[in-house]
């Protein structure tokens, strides 16, 4: 698998808590904007995010964001 699947075109604007999250990178998972380890055989693995305090996160829905995990607005090109 060369491209990551497309999971949406638009982010998944989320309230989230202080943790660690694990970003599906390969648009696999069923459980979106997370992974589930769908990935496996893929060549992609799950972006690791750390987040120090409640709030807002725009998680990249398209796969395609030169940001990693969140959004850029790269979904609007696509």
């Amino acid at each position: 698998m060369s491209n990551p699947k497309i999971a949406q075109k638009a982010p998944f604007v989320m309230e989230i808590k202080p943790g660690k999250y694990a970003w599906c990178s390969c648009g696999e998972s069923k459980n979106q904007p997370y992974c589930d380890g769908s990935h496996k055989g893929t060549g992609f693995t799950p972006n690791i995010e750390e987040v120090t305090e409640s709030k807002t996160v725009a998680w990249c829905g398209c796969k395609n964001s030169a940001n990693g995990s969140f959004c850029d607005g790269s979904h609007a090109k696509l």
